[in-house]
């Protein structure tokens, strides 16, 4: 670097990767904005440099002084060492030391009494936030969130036939772990230590994760219009559970909220989708598996008018970016739950989910958000949709070509209406009907299948607390009937 150069980028002034001092003589400070740098990112420290981008200069006697106060910076006063470089740069004004600090390799890095330091904005800042220390190490991979024990649980919240239907499936009867305990099970698939699971063994298998981890669930809101600042909403639903469970519920909003669309299939059939499933089923998957759990915060999962937006807490790890993912590069954020989820969710963990996503729909934009500690897929929804390119206010749901329905599938339709959702029970009493499997082939399973009804527990189809209800498909329906039914 010549002083040309130099001007040009003190010029430019102090920010998170350029740090002015016009000196240094305390090895404590000096030490903690090495830390700074290398738990940031790294940068340069210019010594002899006003805090306005002044050169003031250093002598000879003042450079060798520093060197020897940077390298007991560097190595006696900070855990693990840092190895920066140095590049002195004659002026007019004097010398100007130019010290490079490389992005650290095994964070955090500390200062001589233990404390972490990142660099926020043109300073440095003392980081005491348990949360931000844990992904540090879960950065680091000193310690990872999907195996941190969830203190008061046990092997008798894991939902037995789940973790057993999943264990058989995935190593047989005859497996080496064949005949031991629950516990002893646990333990040996890294979900739980022998006496607690771990949030992997929560969040797949446990009964209600959300008694122990309430934030961590979905909530899903599906919006008339394009702004989240609406206060109207068309669907909304807090979607908790497993793992499992709120994938296909995730999955089963979405469905409901969106066009479908004839493209080939036949006259009268309910269509496809307006984006693809494939598309849809990665982007909610990555969600799911990829987010950081040492932040206390929910997926959002929005539907407007013009696009869906998936918001997963935490942003990209250090090694990754956006347009990484784009190649298919990957970091595994939580390897146990990801190793068991890969079994579970339709997840193939190669890092192909947002190639093949963008395969199949390019209309998505990616965004990692470091300041916000979260990472955004924006999925757009086909422009053709819109009348004259401009979302309408409430978005039609309506297929082109209404399909056929019958009179039960009607008189269903109309009831649940009226009295919202019902189990067949509730169904067969208020329609005056006595046969069950009647009304479940001829009212039923007819409206569940052209996508006018949905249950309300969709993973536990045959659950005795299984009730229907509308969708925004079926109430789009029966509005375009009485629209069409003339006044008397």
């Amino acid at each position: 670097m010549n002083e040309s150069e130099l001007q040009q980028v003190l010029v430019r002034g102090e920010d998170s990767r350029h740090q002015f001092k016009r000196d240094a003589s305390n090895v404590d400070g000096l030490a903690a904005e090495l830390a700074a740098f290398a738990n940031s990112g790294g940068g340069w420290l210019f010594l002899g440099v006003a805090d306005d981008g002044a050169v003031s200069g250093l002598d000879p006697a003042a450079v060798r002084r520093l060197n020897q106060l940077l390298g007991n910076a560097a190595t006696q006063h900070m855990r693990p060492p840092v190895h920066p470089t140095t590049e002195n740069v004659q002026t007019s004004q004097g010398i100007v030391m130019v010290v490079s600090v490389p992005d650290g390799l095994a964070k955090p890095y500390v200062d001589h009494q233990g404390r972490i330091w990142v660099k926020q904005g043109a300073d440095k800042r003392h980081v005491t936030a348990r949360e931000e220390m844990q992904r540090m190490f879960q950065r680091a991979g000193l310690v990872y969130a999907d195996v941190v024990p969830v203190a008061g649980t046990s092997a008798a919240d894991v939902d037995e036939k789940a973790f057993q239907a999943y264990f058989n499936r995935r190593y047989g009867q005859g497996s080496e772990f064949a005949g031991q305990t629950q516990e002893q099970l646990l333990q040996n698939l890294g979900l739980g230590d022998g006496r607690e699971l771990n949030l992997a063994g929560l969040m797949l298998f446990g009964r209600h994760p959300q008694r122990w981890r309430p934030a961590f669930e979905v909530k899903a809101v599906a919006f008339p219009g394009v702004s989240l600042a609406d206060t109207r909403y068309l669907d909304s639903e807090d979607i908790a559970g497993t793992l499992q469970e709120q994938y296909q519920r995730s999955f089963a909003f979405v469905r409901r909220n969106l066009h479908h669309v004839q493209r080939k299939r036949g006259f009268n059939t309910l269509g496809e989708l307006e984006i693809p499933e494939a598309a849809l089923e990665e982007l909610l998957v990555n969600a799911l598996i990829h987010r950081d759990y040492f932040t206390s915060a929910s997926i959002r999962l929005m539907v407007f008018a013009d696009r869906i937006e998936i918001v997963s807490p935490g942003h990209l790890p250090d090694s990754l970016s956006v347009a990484a993912i784009r190649e298919g590069r990957t970091n595994r954020r939580n390897p146990t739950l990801t190793e068991h989820a890969s079994h579970i969710l339709p997840y193939r963990g190669m890092g192909s989910g947002i190639p093949r996503a963008l395969k199949e729909w390019p209309s998505i934009d990616l965004a990692d958000q470091v300041a916000g500690n979260q990472f955004s897929a924006v999925i757009r929804r086909p422009a053709a949709e819109w009348e004259g390119g401009t979302p309408p206010v409430t978005p039609p749901v309506t297929p082109p070509v209404t399909p056929p329905v019958t009179p039960p599938v009607l008189a269903l339709l109309k009831l649940l209406a009226e009295a919202g959702d019902l189990a067949n029970a509730e169904i067969r009493e208020r329609l005056q009907l006595k046969d069950r499997t009647h009304v479940r082939e001829r009212y039923i399973e007819p409206a569940l299948t052209q996508g006018l009804i949905e249950y309300t527990l969709p993973d536990k189809p045959n659950s005795r607390l299984q009730k229907y209800r509308l969708t925004i498909t079926g109430r789009a329906l029966l509005q375009s009937l009485d629209r069409d039914t003339p006044a008397p």
